[in-house]
């Protein structure tokens, strides 16, 4: 009988939502040295020099400090900045070589993580806890609703007043972050808030993960697919839609720890997402097998097929290529290990 991702329920208690935001174990020994720019993209080379300035200058920012009334040291704005660009261009490993150089105490989570954070904790409990921090490094800083639009801009802001700098990284650029997902003009404002926290700098380039490799393998059958996972211990075996019914009953910050400790992913029955609160739940689990390098294999329907060419031409389009850029890795990643 084969282990399955629905029988996991996973629950990290909230007095460990902080200490836990630390960059996934894929990028413990990454640095700015070992960032390769490409030469043919000369962005990459300046994203490179000003990711270390940016680094050098949060140790200054927590050093130093105003005097204010009474003689008392006042903390010193915290600095931003923003690294934006496509997938698979290096941003991540930017940021967790920022959280690596930077001094102690330091977060890095993921936006759907800092609102959970957030959320657990209670907005004036999550300002204490992380306003001790040199740095808040943010990374697929998304805005899926106006809720967390504001949420998020309130909390960056009261961060910066004491003294946290914050990085971020996404696929939009600031002043374009819920374009096609909501209009609404007070929550462009907020937007354009969160904008002038940050110093942009732009990362080009073509997605590594795909650099010089054939196609993602097609699926295969259901019978191989079961033979698959009895060679690999420690592998989950679940039904495409169990699973998708599944991550609806578990908050998204804790698709890390569903996944934990698993050694390879096999999904039978593969289809088309036609729903988005679906498709939107697959995009964070395969940013977390990502994040843990967990291959994938499945059955049915190419891993390219999960969303629909109308969710690929909507306002999500961004996460959704993400998404599949990385699962494809995952599931190259796992045709070479057998």
């Amino acid at each position: 009988m084969h282990e399955r991702l629905v029988d996991r329920n996973p629950v990290v208690p909230s007095d460990q939502l902080v200490a836990q935001m630390v960059p996934p174990a894929m990028f413990d020994d990454v640095s700015f040295a070992s960032y390769i720019p490409d030469p043919n993209e000369p962005s990459q080379a300046t994203a490179v020099a000003t990711a270390e300035e940016f680094a050098h200058k949060i140790a200054k920012i927590r050093g130093g400090g105003r005097r204010g009334l009474f003689g008392r040291k006042a903390p010193s704005t915290g600095a931003g900045l923003y690294l934006d660009g496509g997938f698979g261009v290096g941003k991540t490993h930017l940021l967790a070589s920022i959280f690596h150089a930077a001094p102690s105490p330091k977060a890095f989570g993921t936006f759907v993580e800092l609102t959970h954070v957030v959320g657990a904790l209670g907005f004036n409990k999550a300002v204490e806890e992380l306003s001790s921090h040199s740095v808040l490094c943010i990374d697929e800083f998304e805005l899926d609703d106006p809720g967390d639009t504001m949420l998020v801009s309130r909390l960056l802001t009261e961060l910066s007043a004491r003294g946290v700098s914050i990085v971020a990284t996404s696929n939009t650029l600031p002043g374009q972050l819920g374009e096609g997902r909501f209009a609404a003009q007070d929550f462009l404002r907020e937007i354009k808030k969160l904008a002038s926290i940050f110093e942009t700098i732009r990362v080009d380039g073509p997605d590594y993960r795909h650099r010089d490799l054939p196609p993602a393998p097609d699926p295969i059958s259901s019978e191989e697919l079961l033979d698959r996972a009895d060679a690999v211990a420690g592998a989950t075996l679940d039904d495409f839609d169990e699973l998708c019914a599944h991550l609806s009953t578990l908050h998204p910050s804790r698709y890390g720890k569903l996944v934990e400790g698993v050694a390879a992913v096999f999904l039978n029955g593969v289809h088309a997402a036609h729903d988005q609160s679906v498709a939107l739940r697959l995009v964070v689990l395969a940013d977390r097998l990502y994040d843990a390098s967990i291959p994938v294999t499945v059955a049915g329907a190419k891993l390219d097929e999960i969303f629909t060419a109308e969710m690929l031409a909507g306002g999500y389009r961004k996460k959704y290529l993400r998404a599949t850029s990385r699962l494809l890795a995952l599931s190259r990643f796992e045709t070479a290990a057998t």
